[in-house]
């Protein structure tokens, strides 16, 4: 059973608008009740509508955070403390950096994904979501030194792809059959990332993007 307590170096990340928990089994209940508001929002990612379902939503989202490979959140409104959806690092990798090069030792992940992500009907069009992207990323680059962030969606989701090449993901090509879709196929899926290189310009745009709303 994976442990309720995260590991203390396991960050909260906290904007003006959201506050991201590391997931736990005391979001169950509003992780169901935002998941319900609106279930015809979904059809790109695969959000449990049961309460069973979404525990184990939650335990392996939390086992695969103790084994350091993925640290999901909750994502909280700050502005009357309600759980409005889901974000999460995966596929934290942790290279095996020779001694004597700079990141030998580094206790943090080299690059990792960005995904899973989901809001409820109210949080749609409000700077939830870009915000999470902003701290999200700033904390990668900035507190991890990460040197890549990637980002996949399902090939037929337009609105995402557009989305990402706002911010200034680059696209490097789709992966053939490569998970399982919301609608239970095996899904083609466009692949964007991000360099530490071109962060900068990200964050930038992210910044703007978030007064904005």
């Amino acid at each position: 059973m994976p442990s309720e307590i995260p590991p203390r170096n396991i960050p909260v990340l906290i904007g003006s608008h959201v506050r991201l928990e590391p997931i736990g089994l005391r979001h169950v209940d509003g992780l169901v009740a935002a998941a319900n508001a609106d279930p015809s929002l979904y059809k790109w990612t695969v959000v449990p509508q049961t309460r069973q379902a979404m525990q184990t939503y939650v335990e392996t989202a939390m086992a695969v955070r103790d084994a350091g490979t993925g640290l999901a959140f909750a994502t909280v409104r700050l502005e009357d403390g309600v759980v409005i959806g889901s974000t999460r690092y995966f596929d934290m990798e942790h290279w095996n950096w020779p001694a004597g090069h700079s990141r030998h030792g580094n206790p943090n992940p080299d690059v990792c994904e960005i995904g899973y992500t989901w809001l409820t009907s109210s949080a749609i069009r409000t700077p939830a979501n870009t915000e999470a992207k902003l701290m999200m990323l700033t904390h990668a680059f900035e507190a991890w030194k990460m040197m890549r962030v990637c980002l996949h969606t399902d090939s037929r989701n337009v609105q995402s792809r557009a989305a990402m090449e706002r911010i200034g993901c680059k696209f490097e090509g789709i992966l053939r059959s490569h998970r399982m879709a919301s609608d239970f196929i095996a899904r083609d899926s466009a692949r964007y990332s991000i360099v530490a290189e071109e962060w900068p310009e990200v964050r930038r745009r992210l910044t703007e993007m978030a007064a904005a709303r």
